[in-house]
């Protein structure tokens, strides 16, 4: 199968988010295999969103730890414990992360030093967290509250596919 995938600003300038799940939802249907999904997502987001230089998962291999999973952008940090950084916040606070400057934020991880902002969705599946969804910007105040709450409907999508398969 092969999808078309073509997404452009809505006319107020924001990203339509909406059409980015449906293109999710496409590019997922019926295929099992949850590191192919999350490769292909992130591939998906990484295309499809301005002024991002990372887009990837971090997954739970062991208690209180994220490690890296499929990604698009440059080497990233492998292990990352829920007590550090933005993502280990995401996971910790089981809430979306939203940061418009991520020298500002105790206990930051650069990972690359060229991002500057950042939005983590944890991702819970059962009542637990299994990973988090993390995107990174070179600029400062990249990502909004509409960002935010776009990649956190997309996370709720993510938690549907197959983690049983991981």
């Amino acid at each position: 199968m092969q999808t078309t995938i073509a997404s452009e600003p809505t006319s107020t300038g924001e990203f339509d988010y909406a059409m980015l799940l449906e293109q999710a939802r496409a590019i997922t249907a019926g295929e099992p295999d949850l590191i192919a999904n999350l490769s292909n997502l992130s591939a998906l987001v990484y295309d499809q969103l301005a002024d991002v230089n990372w887009v990837g998962f971090y997954l739970v291999r062991e208690p209180e730890l994220l490690v890296l999973g499929p990604f698009q952008g440059k080497v990233a940090c492998i292990r990352i414990p829920f007590t550090q950084g933005v993502c280990g916040a995401a996971a910790r606070t089981h809430e979306t992360q939203l940061v418009r400057d991520v020298h500002e934020f105790p206990g930051h991880i650069a990972c690359d030093a060229a991002s500057n902002s950042e939005v983590v969705v944890p991702l819970i599946v059962n009542g637990r967290v299994v990973g988090v969804f993390d995107l990174d910007s070179p600029s400062v105040g990249r990502f909004n509250e509409q960002d935010a709450a776009g990649l956190t409907q997309l996370g709720r999508f993510i938690e549907t596919l197959n983690w049983a398969s991981l």
